[in-house]
């Protein structure tokens, strides 16, 4: 399919800087099949119905923004990588900034940044690029296994913001860049539909009879990459770890039991349990690697409801909720959103999704 069907345009001002405050205080615009309906996030329990299932995303977002001095004999450079993916305990896949002034057998010691914005004490990291790739990717070997490292990464990186919002993170974005769930590290961005709730939401939708439960998928930078390709079908998705726990198995085949909707909180939630769906609409448990790619024509299985955050043009995720909702509708929709102010991408408004006929 083209990738320029799924262009709009966006003007700058239209790109949130920061979260509403309080974070259900931000718009929702609930896409139906025939209507548009402009509402608030905390408006979400008059949306949904007793016995439907709420499914988060429950990664915590690591600040994966390092930044360091290569060491090498060909002279030393400031760098700055923003890792990607665990490939095992001690390798991360990551983009450097600049590159070009890397290759592999240099060392890089990683320091924090001064003044850091959660104020910790100066500590270091040491990596060793052990492979280059394409695009400003490359491969860095850490001398400390997953929890040390992970811990190492907590004391001296910064949080991985978006490219698109053009600013560094300070120290308000270490809470408002991680959702009220986030548990299991592993994530460089954040599942951003689920920064929308709050305590009090999650109250009140528990007194609508709305449940909940979890899926954890440890979203990558390659969420952030555009779309290079001229046609859908010679794009290479990114991958990205994730699991569907016993426990997230039963509370689906519950709320199909009962008739309620599972309603995914996120694109990243919906391509887990999609990925973990049977042809009869149930959801088996999963670990592993996801590269799901959803473009117009997929048949949804696991998710009646979607709720979404507005995403880049030509983006993955645009072609996801294209998919789901119907492009013609989604355009639509954007326009309609931007015509009336939303306010867009990670720290901007979120759109609830009805699903358009099946054939």
């Amino acid at each position: 399919m083209d990738v320029s069907a799924f262009d709009f345009d966006l003007p700058r001002e239209r790109i949130a800087q920061r979260p509403a405050r309080p974070r259900d205080a931000a718009r929702l615009l609930e896409v139906r099949p025939s209507a548009l309906v402009d509402r608030r996030v905390a408006d979400l329990p008059e949306c949904l119905r007793a016995g439907d299932l709420l499914v988060f995303n429950d990664t915590r977002v690591l600040p994966a923004r390092l930044r360091g001095k290569r060491a090498a004999e060909r002279g030393t450079a400031m760098v700055e990588v923003t890792l990607s993916r665990a490939e095992s305990d001690e390798r991360w896949s990551a983009l450097a900034r600049p590159a070009k002034r890397l290759q592999a057998g240099d060392v890089i010691n990683f320091v924090a940044p001064e003044p850091h914005p959660r104020g910790v004490r100066e500590r270091t990291l040491r990596a060793t690029v052990v492979e280059r790739r394409g695009a400003g990717e490359l491969v860095l070997a850490f001398a400390c296994g997953t929890t040390a490292l992970l811990e190492a990464i907590e004391g001296i990186g910064t949080m991985p913001l978006p490219p698109y919002l053009g600013r560094d993170a300070d120290a308000a974005d270490q809470d408002d860049y991680q959702t009220m769930f986030a548990r299991v590290r592993g994530a460089v961005a954040a599942p951003t539909a689920a920064l929308h709730f709050t305590p009090r939401l999650m109250q009140a939708l528990a007194a609508q009879g709305v449940v909940h439960t979890f899926v954890t998928l440890h979203v990558g930078a390659g969420t952030f990459l555009p779309v290079t390709a001229a046609d859908t079908a010679d794009h290479r998705m990114h991958h990205e770890w994730g699991e569907v726990p016993a426990g997230c198995v039963a509370a689906v085949r519950a709320a199909r039991a009962r008739g309620g909707r599972v309603v995914a909180v996120g694109t990243t939630a919906l391509r887990l349990l999609e990925t973990a769906a049977n042809d009869d609409r149930t959801v088996r448990g999963f670990q592993g690697d996801t590269g799901l790619f959803i473009t117009p024509g997929y048949r949804f299985r696991a998710v009646d409801l979607l709720l979404t955050n507005f995403h880049l043009p030509r983006s993955t995720l645009f072609m996801l909720v294209s998919a789901f909702a119907g492009l013609d509708r989604m355009q639509s929709a954007y326009r309609h959103a931007v015509n009336h102010e939303y306010r867009f991408y990670s720290y901007g408004d979120a759109c609830l999704l009805h699903p358009q006929a099946r054939t």
